[in-house]
């Protein structure tokens, strides 16, 4: 995969996602779903990363706020990069990333050395599928075969008429109007997954491979962060881009060809991807990441799908120590069962299989804090 090179590391600003926990009274007294008092943890904890987890942080973080009312959790939604570089500078004690650590530029080595020389802990966390938005005239129900979806995105269709969307939408009364194709303007863990999944499925139209920036010669309109996207799409005319299906805001959701059918992006389609996609070889025991199965013809499992990492270290020292704990404890609440049924009642993710949610959660139960 191919990334840009390290920039300076962001700090979190007066943007940040946060919630205020003190002064909450919810569960005082009793064991919270991370299994730890609410008594024994306390302070600020400030993290950032992927904004397709936005919604879902704001749940986890309000939640969390009821069963430890003396912490201070924010979340700064700066984009997958942006929470990579904060982690491996060490801005942030744990980080949100639309995209796994690789050497491609020398970020996991750079994550393990930050970890003291032991690798990072890399475990899923958030799984959503990437809508396709659109805000076409006269067009609810919109059907996208892969080659067509690429062809949008490269910038070769150019026409809501044309004959290759028409096959597709046989019944729609489609505009004789020019494609507004809206994608991301920064470096997004999204854009690398969306591109990721048209470089598979159409590697003769979308020519780029998968990667975070946007190429420039395929054209389009940009637009910063998921919140700037679905805003541009819901605002401009006949406008077609990708989001997060949580923050998809009610717009039209297209339907996306696998095998012979065409399927919507709902959170069951969704999930349905890590059931038949391989885990990546040769990472260590702290990190699960998978090598998403875009090609399935699988009945009834939607193929664009983001699944969010949570970055961590699996040893907390020194003036990191305090840090270390808070993010022991929000991980742990994250990846409850009480955690994954907000994220899905607030943000629409998939939650976890119980298999998968109870290996991970061991990883987080292993850090240890000097």
């Amino acid at each position: 995969m191919n990334r840009t090179s390290l920039r300076r590391a962001f700090v979190p600003g007066v943007a940040a996602l946060a919630i205020a926990l003190t002064g909450c009274s919810a569960a005082n007294d009793d064991a919270g779903a991370s299994g730890t008092s609410s008594s024994d943890l306390a302070g600020n904890l400030a993290g950032g990363g992927a904004s397709s987890q936005e919604a879902a942080q704001a749940a986890w973080m309000a939640g969390f706020s009821g069963e430890h009312p003396d912490v201070t959790v924010t979340y700064d939604p700066i984009g997958s990069g942006g929470g990579r570089e904060n982690f491996i500078s060490g801005a942030f004690p744990f980080a949100g990333t639309d995209a796994y650590l690789t050497d491609d530029e020398g970020e996991l080595s750079a994550a393990t050395e930050r970890c003291g020389g032991t690798a990072p802990i890399e475990i899923p966390n958030y799984v959503s599928p990437i809508a396709v938005i659109h805000n076409v005239e006269g067009v609810d129900d919109l059907n996208l075969s892969p080659e067509v979806l690429a062809g949008i995105f490269a910038g070769k269709i150019t026409r809501w008429d044309d004959k290759a969307i028409v096959a597709d939408n046989p019944d729609a009364d489609l505009p004789s109007a020019p494609i507004n194709a809206v994608h991301r303007s920064d470096e997004s863990g999204t854009t690398e997954n969306f591109t990721d999944y048209l470089d598979a499925v159409a590697p003769k139209v979308w020519t780029e491979g998968p990667l975070e920036v946007w190429p420039e010669e395929y054209g389009g309109e940009g637009a910063q962060g998921t919140s700037g996207v679905v805003s541009a799409v819901k605002e401009g005319t006949n406008s077609i881009g990708y989001a997060d299906a949580s923050q998809a805001q009610g717009l039209s959701e297209a339907k996306i060809g696998v095998g012979e059918d065409f399927v919507g992006p709902t959170a069951e389609a969704a999930a349905q991807i890590l059931e038949v996609s391989p885990r990546v070889e040769g990472r260590a025991d702290s990190s699960i990441v998978f090598e998403l199965d875009h090609e399935t013809s699988e009945a009834g499992t939607y193929p664009i799908v983001l699944v969010s990492y949570l970055l961590a270290c699996d040893t907390y020292e020194g003036d990191e120590a305090e840090a270390g704990e808070l993010t022991k404890g929000y991980l742990e609440y994250v990846l409850s069962d009480q955690g994954q049924q907000q994220g899905s009642e607030e943000a629409g993710s998939a939650p976890l299989t119980d298999s998968l949610r109870n290996e991970v959660t061991a990883i987080v139960d292993g850090i240890t804090v000097g």
